[in-house]
């Protein structure tokens, strides 16, 4: 199954600061079921145990850094502990994944380019390069939208709470860049490609100016951005790997709270 994932997303697409693939456990153990979610918590491993899965699928790294000792000072190294007592093997599909053909990025653009008539394909194309296909795509809307409408439909369709947005555009947003995360260092790349609007996760103060009127920012939320990655990697394990049993994560591991 493994095997199957990293076929989609080979290893040697993630960056060179990440830590994708295996995190825990030995990948030749039989799979009793798989957790999929975005990050991996105390909370994740208890739900794997709870629901009968002995392998957990995720997005981001546990293991992102390295660890000096594994006690209980930290929710990562509990975490760790808790995946050793059980049993359950933790395996992290992260920039390999968004950097693949057909990955993060494509899954994204999937969601906003909804509703779509009966039979009709989504125009996305992948803007990254040989090397890193997905790391960004542009998606062209089915209808030219007015700014706020668009930002409303991002929140929507991404399931955000707020979006973080510089000046709305006074133009109609057509073609959308999109890059889930932090995707702040491709603003100049979207708007020399024609972008009319720039859906990320996070990105710095400063990163803001500049771009009235030149570009609609919307920026959704780290997890916002990404969490819907969970059924990019159930769709992959299903298609080749049919006789696992996959489910995606009841837990809501966003850090975040919006007051």
């Amino acid at each position: 199954m493994v095997e199957a994932l990293e076929r989609f997303a080979p290893l040697p697409l993630q960056e060179s600061w990440d830590n994708s693939g295996l995190q825990i456990g030995l990948t030749e153990a039989d799979v009793s079921g798989v957790l999929l979610c975005l990050d991996v918590t105390e909370q994740i491993i208890d739900e794997a145990v709870r629901r009968g899965c002995n392998m957990v699928v995720s997005h981001h790294p546990l293991l992102f850094r390295g660890l000096k000792q594994v006690s209980d000072l930290t929710d990562v190294q509990r975490t760790v502990r808790s995946a050793i007592r059980h049993d359950v093997c933790v395996v992290s599909m992260h920039t390999c994944l968004d950097n693949a053909h057909g990955g993060v990025n494509t899954r994204i653009a999937e969601r906003l380019a909804m509703p779509l008539k009966e039979g009709e394909q989504p125009q996305i194309a992948e803007m990254g390069s040989d090397t890193k296909p997905g790391q960004w795509v542009m998606l062209t809307l089915r209808q030219p939208m007015a700014a706020r409408d668009f930002v409303m439909h991002v929140k929507r369709q991404l399931e955000a709470e707020s979006a973080m947005c510089n000046e709305l555009l006074r133009r109609p947003v057509t073609r959308v860049a999109i890059c889930g995360g932090a995707g702040d260092f491709l603003l100049d790349e979207a708007v020399a490609h024609g972008a009319d609007a720039f859906v990320t996760g996070e990105m710095h103060y400063h990163q803001y100016f500049g771009y009235e009127q030149k570009l609609q920012i919307c920026v959704v939320g780290h997890y916002e951005s990404e969490h819907f990655t969970t059924t990019l990697l159930q769709d992959i394990i299903s298609r080749e790997c049919p006789e696992v049993t996959t489910c995606i994560a009841e837990t809501n591991t966003n850090p975040i709270l919006y007051l």
